[in-house]
């Protein structure tokens, strides 16, 4: 699907996560939480590989205890995916991950403590070629910076994102990715254009706390489409509450409806009393399948005779349904009429054509 105007991205310094680079012109990445406890290694490992399987290019895991710290050394050693320990409070936990092999932490230097302890990050972080992504959230900054502000408005979460990479600049360090997150999407894109003004590290993008899957995709979209049509962001997350992997297929959804990314899209009728074709079940099935697929294809799936056979014409695979039948179109063409139980497997025939 082709982007529906230009987005110009803005330069930043490319940064290495394990196999990844981001910032440096590289595509925009989608990343990823898991929400096992990391103690348990096994539900955690099945949670990553549904995670890759989804898309997902950069895995992040908490680790908050000595516990979780084994579970990540043991997670580490099974997994190829590049991954990120998050780490707050505690730098010996920062440590320990990194010697584990972390190929990135995740940690928010204002409430790691004194700056003895986020040199120690850092020195492990130089020793083993990871990197450091300094990551402000609306919920934890310093009091110091609340105090000055008065709430946690945007310029608060730039100036302690600003502070921190002075801090670790100071340190000689600067395999650097930020990001300035709050659930507001209207501060999220402030906060976002300001840091991006500031630093040309690169710089991840997510509306945090966003909610469920609904209304956390809503307000993802609504703060990060704005920032990626004005070519700010080079790693983004869809925090969703629940099972992670619908984050990654709207993490990518999002950079495919903005030409970020190439890969199949579906177009489906909203439906109405003219339906006599389930749309919404056959549209469902569809996604389901051409999850993985990369190439750039436009399926319809419609569901009347108004604008089904237009829409499905001008679809690169596309099904025009009615009174329990679907006709198929292939590249503007009609090329059979096929029971709706039939439909997605004749249509997934075509696709798959194509894709080869």
């Amino acid at each position: 699907m082709a982007a529906p105007f230009p987005i110009v991205r803005r330069p930043t310094r490319a940064v290495r996560i394990g196999t990844i680079t981001v910032g440096g012109g590289s595509p925009v990445s989608v990343q990823s939480m898991t929400n096992t406890p990391t103690a348990d290694h096994e539900r955690t490992l099945d949670q990553v590989k549904a995670l890759a399987a989804a898309g997902c290019e950069i895995v992040r895991v908490s680790v908050p205890d000595e516990d979780a710290l084994r579970g990540f050394k043991t997670l580490r050693e099974n997994v190829r995916l590049p991954l990120v320990a998050d780490i707050h409070f505690d730098h010996r936990l920062a440590v320990g991950s990194l010697e584990a092999g972390a190929d990135a932490v995740r940690v928010n230097p204002g409430n790691i403590g004194a700056p003895w302890k986020v040199k120690e990050i850092v020195k492990a972080a130089r020793d083993r070629e990871a990197s450091i992504r300094i990551g402000v959230n609306a919920g934890s900054l310093e009091k110091d910076v609340l105090r000055r502000y008065g709430h946690p408005t945007p310029q608060a979460l730039v100036a302690s994102a600003l502070r921190s990479v002075e801090l670790v600049e100071g340190m000689n360090f600067f395999a650097i990715k930020l990001s300035v997150k709050t659930s507001d999407p209207v501060d999220n894109v402030t906060a976002y254009r300001l840091l991006s003004d500031e630093v040309d590290y690169p710089i991840h993008l997510g509306v945090t706390e966003a909610g469920t899957a609904l209304t956390g995709s809503v307000r993802t979209a609504a703060a990060l489409s704005l920032l990626l049509a004005e070519g700010i962001g080079d790693t983004l997350r869809v925090s969703l509450s629940g099972d992670p992997v619908p984050e990654v297929h709207a993490g990518l959804e999002l950079l495919k409806s903005l030409g970020l990314r190439v890969g199949p899209g579906v177009v489906a009728c909203p439906t109405c009393a003219r339906a006599e074709f389930d749309v919404a079940e056959t549209a469902a099935r569809v996604e389901e399948r051409i999850r993985g697929i990369t190439k750039p294809l436009k399926i319809a799936v419609m569901g009347c005779p108004v604008n089904g056979p237009g829409e499905a014409r001008e679809a690169d695979v596309g099904l025009a349904g009615g009174k329990g039948r679907a006709v198929l179109f292939v590249k503007g063409k009609v090329v059979k009429k096929v029971q709706e139980e039939e439909a997605v497997e004749a249509l997934m025939d075509d696709v798959m054509k194509l894709v080869k």
